[in-house]
């Protein structure tokens, strides 16, 4: 059983690989913010659940059908992390300066990581079903000083992630608490998607193919 990742995050893909699946990667290209700015223009504004649901959809979806001309034959993932502190949602930062802003807000506190799934059953070429959840944990942050701010920041590591922090890299020794599934904040709760993957009627060892 091959999982088709629809993702380039190295952190999914290095989380999913511990685990002993070596995924397919297949850029789904969604863009990110439109489909947002169209669902909050149709229901409304979005919690950061319900944004990480539909951006993992959306990803998981844009990828069906076929791969280098063969039909894709297995379960398509898509996933989709977003950071909440204060009810406001934080994304990628992009920016030194917004993120070393965030990091001097949040330290010492606690914000909420959510992460989306969308998993489709592709086998034979064809989507046979889907479903999806997400998954949340909280994430406490150590006092760090300023000077380990900037060094972070400097480090270039939290620019491109959601919530401007990892808890698997140069990250992980500023943040003192984790509730919930650990692999959560690393972007893909592995216990949420073992049981999508089951509930497609799929047993999870099946997809153990990495060779050690």
């Amino acid at each position: 059983m091959r999982l088709y990742l629809a993702s380039t995050s190295p952190a999914r893909f290095a989380l999913l690989r511990a685990a002993g699946i070596e995924p397919v990667i297949v850029p789904s290209n969604v863009d990110e913010p439109a489909a947002v700015a169209a669902a909050e223009a149709e229901h409304g504004p979005l919690d950061a659940a319900a944004m990480v649901q539909l951006l993992a959809r959306a990803k998981a979806e844009a990828v069906r059908g076929t791969l280098d001309g063969e039909p894709i034959d297995g379960l398509i993932l898509g996933g989709d992390s977003a950071f909440a502190i204060d009810g406001a949602i934080r994304g990628k930062p992009h920016r030194p300066e917004v993120a070393r802003e965030r990091w001097l807000q949040q330290r010492g506190r606690t914000g909420m990581l959510h992460s989306g799934h969308w998993l489709i059953d592709h086998r034979n070429g064809r989507e046979n079903a889907a479903t999806g959840a997400a998954a949340v944990a909280s994430v406490t942050f150590a006092d760090v000083t300023d000077e380990e701010v900037d060094a972070y920041v400097a480090s270039g590591e939290p620019l491109e992630v959601a919530g401007a922090f990892t808890i698997d890299s140069l990250g992980g020794p500023f943040i003192t608490r984790v509730d919930g599934d650990p692999s959560t904040v690393v972007g893909l709760s592995l216990s949420t998607l073992r049981d999508l993957v089951r509930e497609l009627g799929v047993p999870w060892t099946s997809l153990w193919n990495r060779r050690r």
